[in-house]
C-alpha cells in the first residue's frame, strides 16, 4: 500500500480494491512503476475513509470481496462519490449478468482474470467503449448458460450460497459442489 504524499495535482491515483493481497500488491507495485499513485483496501471496510483524503481518478475492483462481499457495492459507492472515475471490474467468474450491472453501476469496464497492467490500462483507456468490436456469432453452450443464471441469481441475492439454491429449486451442496468447480474468487 503506497501514499500519495508529494505528488503533483496532476499524477494518477489509483484504488485497488482487492482481497487477494498477492494480486494486490503485484498489480499496485506494476502501477506504480507506471507513474500512478496507488493505494489498496481489502474491501469496503475504510473505504469511506480511505476516499476523504485521497482523490483516486481510476480504480480497480474486484468482483467478489472478503466475506462474500459484492464489488458491485464498491463499484457503486465509487461512482457516487466521483462519477467522472474510471473503474475497471476483474473477476474470476465472469457473466454477462455480472458485466451489464457493473457498467450500469458505473464501471467503465469489465475483465475476467487472469488480467494484468496492460489490460486494464488499456480498459480505462477504452472508457469511451468502440464500434470496432467484433460480433460473435457463436451460440452459448448449455453450461455457459447455466453458470449465468447461477451467477445472476448469486448476484441478486448478495452472494448467499443457501439463497441462491433455494431460488434456483436446487440443493445447497449441489450448488457448491458446480460452484467449486468454477473456482469463485
Amino acid at each position: 500500500m503506497s501514499g500519495d504524499t508529494g505528488l503533483a495535482e496532476d499524477a494518477r491515483r489509483l484504488l485497488i480494491v482487492e482481497d487477494d493481497a498477492a494480486l494486490a500488491r503485484t498489480l499496485g507495485r506494476s502501477f506504480e512503476r507506471r507513474g500512478y499513485a496507488v493505494r489498496s483496501l481489502e474491501g469496503m471496510d475504510g473505504l469511506a475513509e480511505t476516499l476523504a483524503d485521497y482523490r483516486p481518478g481510476y480504480a480497480v475492483v474486484d468482483l467478489k470481496l472478503k466475506g462474500d462481499a459484492s464489488g458491485l457495492t464498491c463499484v457503486q459507492a465509487l461512482h457516487d462519490h466521483d462519477p467522472e472515475m474510471l473503474i475497471v471490474v476483474l473477476t474470476g467468474y465472469a457473466s454477462i449478468a455480472t458485466a451489464v450491472e457493473a457498467i450500469k453501476l458505473g464501471a467503465c469496464h469489465y475483465l475476467a482474470k487472469p488480467s494484468n497492467t496492460d489490460d486494464i490500462e488499456a480498459a480505462f483507456e477504452r472508457a469511451d467503449g468502440s464500434t470496432e468490436v467484433a460480433v460473435e456469432g457463436r451460440p452459448t453452450s448449455i453450461k455457459t448458460l447455466e453458470w449465468e443464471r447461477i451467477h445472476q441469481t448469486l448476484a441478486e441475492t448478495g452472494f448467499n450460497i443457501s439463497e441462491t439454491a433455494r431460488r434456483l429449486g436446487m440443493h445447497r451442496r449441489t450448488l457448491a459442489r458446480k460452484l467449486g468447480k468454477r473456482q469463485i474468487k
